[in-house]
């Protein structure tokens, strides 16, 4: 077994600086905590099998819905619904951490240009 430590956001957030690409920093049984920093718009997409946590950890979320916006701010968390098609966005650079189970594409049913890898651990 190896050795267990602490995980520091602030350290692994300071690792990378490319938006939009999900970073794996720990696994909770089936599901993966991710990091990812964020600004400007995301594509639309659902999740049709899974719910997506988002917990802003600096900066200001929104989450545009087909029937409205939810803006979430530092230290609050959302989660969108399995099947419900969602855009987050940014207009200045946010801090978020995901949790999701193992393997979900971060552009859901959409795909395209802004697919990350989902299984980059730092």
């Amino acid at each position: 077994m190896s050795e267990l430590n602490a995980v520091n956001l602030a350290e692994k957030l300071g690792l990378f600086s490319d938006h939009w690409a999900p970073k794996v920093i720990g696994a909770l049984n089936e599901y993966e905590l991710k990091l990812v920093k964020v600004q400007g718009q995301f594509v639309w997409h659902a999740h049709p099998d899974t719910d997506e946590l988002f917990l802003v950890l600096s900066g200001q979320l929104e989450i545009a819905m087909r029937d409205r916006t939810v803006t979430v701010c530092e230290g609050e968390l959302f989660v969108v619904p399995k099947g419900v098609e969602h855009q987050p966005r940014a207009h200045q650079e946010c801090h978020i951490l995901l949790m999701e189970p193992r393997g979900v594409v971060n552009t859901g049913d959409t795909g395209g240009s802004m697919t990350a890898p989902n299984d980059v651990w730092i």
